[in-house]
């Protein structure tokens, strides 16, 4: 267990305290909420940039890394659409994704291939972790009813009316769906077989 390792299985316990104080709801739990999931954003990025760096790219890695990304955006779009900020069938789609991403590198990887992740799925992942922290915002901002300042224009900004959240959802969506796609041609010659 590197450190790389060690903050990809950190993101999954913060994983679990975002699912746990998103579902209590209220003001502060949700302020935790939106702290855990920033930092387990960041962790996304930095495990990755620390083991391409210290050079302690692991097995282990790779398979946690992905997982520990698909469970935290799952979580997230399931409680976003429990709160009427996600349509069900845009987290159907996303999560959809995810498994079929996950099933084609399973079969690569049975056949001695590595299927590595590529921008598209990148950007993806960044559009749909902006969303995450936009909805979180428009929620504790519109429980407290801010009125005047810089709390005022974030709660407007965040908001599902403003250009700001759809443009993340459905930029979010256009990139599941094309690095999707993306998998899906690279790996036909893998399913043919």
């Amino acid at each position: 267990m590197n450190l790389p390792n060690s903050i990809t299985f950190a993101r999954l316990v913060l994983t679990a305290v975002f699912v746990v104080c998103a579902s209590l709801g209220g003001t502060t739990a949700l302020v935790i909420a939106l702290i855990t999931f920033v930092i387990a954003t960041i962790s996304d990025w930095l495990d990755g940039y620390l083991a391409r760096k210290m050079n302690l790219v692991t097995s282990l890695g790779k398979l946690l890394d992905p997982l520990a990304d698909k469970i935290l955006v799952a979580s997230a779009f399931v409680f976003f659409t429990s709160q009427n900020l996600c349509p069900v069938w845009v987290t159907c789609v996303i999560i959809g994704r995810e498994f079929l991403v996950t099933g084609l590198r399973q079969i690569a990887v049975d056949k001695g291939q590595v299927i590595a992740a590529d921008n598209l799925g990148k950007w993806k992942t960044t559009l749909q972790l902006a969303f995450g922290i936009t909805c979180l915002l428009w929620l504790i901002l519109d429980s407290s009813r801010p009125n005047e300042g810089i709390l005022l224009f974030l709660q407007n900004l965040t908001s599902p009316a403003s250009w700001l959240f759809p443009g993340f959802l459905y930029g979010a969506l256009a990139l599941t769906l094309l690095s999707g796609l993306n998998y899906l041609k690279k790996s036909w010659k893998l399913l043919l077989d």
